[in-house]
């Protein structure tokens, strides 16, 4: 992935957001408070992040694999494990899918900025995948407390919109960014 679009794509993506948070309608509302316990969410979010992730697995080199010559085993142990996951521990699912993408989305992104020190814009992209990562994180262990921020976020209607006007503007910041490679 080039600089460019490893800048672009999260701008792009980040004044999304932020126009969606701007906006602030009941259906932004309703749905962001859904969203931690939707079965629909975790088929979605979790599901994409497993079949990345499985994916990622088939593509292990022999060198990168430590008791197998293959990845097929390992492929099948996470894929089992991803479906136990839907049976077994279902309740915010969805949260701890969305923290998988931005994991493994943060490497093409940082990938494509290693080393550009020529660019020293480069580092609004990665500031946010930096903050996005310790959030992915952060919530993948406490995922309920993407639930409680909702909550009180949504409990006043000038605070989704200060949220959405802030990713809004870093969002274009970002993508504005872009073009200047």
């Amino acid at each position: 992935m080039s600089l460019f679009l490893a800048t672009l794509l999260p701008g792009l993506f980040l004044a999304l957001l932020g126009a969606v948070f701007l906006w602030n309608n009941s259906i932004v509302a309703s749905t962001a408070r859904t969203l931690p316990r939707s079965r629909r969410g975790a088929w979605l979010f979790f599901g994409a992040g497993a079949v990345w992730f499985l994916w990622r697995v088939s593509r292990l080199t022999e060198s990168d694999l430590i008791f197998f010559s293959t990845p097929q085993p390992v492929m099948i142990g996470f894929g089992v494990l991803a479906l136990l996951a839907f049976l077994y521990a279902p309740d915010f699912l969805a949260v701890r899918g969305l923290c998988l993408l931005v994991l493994l989305a943060a490497e093409p992104l940082l990938s494509a900025a290693y080393m550009e020190y020529q660019h020293p814009q480069r580092l609004l992209m990665v500031t946010g995948v930096y903050v996005a990562i310790s959030l992915a994180l952060y919530l993948a262990a406490a995922p309920y407390r993407l639930r409680d921020y909702f909550e009180w976020l949504f409990r006043q209607p000038a605070r989704p919109r200060l949220l959405g006007a802030m990713l809004l503007t870093y969002g274009l910041a970002t993508s504005a960014a872009a073009f200047t490679y």
